[in-house]
């Protein structure tokens, strides 16, 4: 079996204004993330992961945030584009392993809904995909409610 991981990370501050969208899922809070797209840091760091395993760059590289028609992307259209070329180059994911750490707000209540989205995109089971939330201890940037941050594993099997 050819198979290949990546993994992938991603960090945004928060900011008033903005609203706050984690795998696609728009969540109610009274901050939301800070970004040239709409800085889905969830859906970000499974990019990468996948952009990663098969050593094509980061989604800098493919969405650079110096270029203006990618200002308010929709993360999970550009995600499609991600899977679109993993699958151009003769890959197909078998599972991907996530987790987004954020003191606030609550994120368990939205996990399925993440799941669906990004699984609806990826063309993939939602039991291919694994979300979870902690918290950081009131540790760092993050525990001082300054950012969200994502960390993100994908297996991809060659067809």
């Amino acid at each position: 079996m050819n198979i290949r991981i990546g993994n992938g990370y991603d960090i945004h501050q928060l900011s008033a204004g903005r609203r706050l969208i984690l795998g696609g899922v728009e969540i109610p809070h009274e901050l939301g993330l800070l970004g040239h797209s709409d800085a889905d840091v969830l859906t970000h760091a499974i990019m990468d992961a996948m952009l990663g395993a098969l050593s094509l760059g980061d989604i800098g590289h493919y969405f650079p945030p110096t270029d203006p028609q990618w200002a308010g992307a929709d993360s999970l259209m550009l995600l499609s584009k991600v899977s679109q070329l993993i699958q151009e180059q003769g890959w197909q994911i078998g599972n991907i392993d996530s987790v987004v750490v954020a003191e606030r707000p609550k994120l368990k209540p939205h996990i399925a809904a993440m799941r669906d989205r990004i699984s609806r995109v990826l063309q993939v089971q939602p039991d291919q995909i694994g979300i979870k939330a902690t918290t950081n201890e009131k540790l760092g940037p993050v525990g001082r409610e300054e950012g969200i941050a994502a960390y993100a594993v994908v297996l991809l099997v060659g067809k």
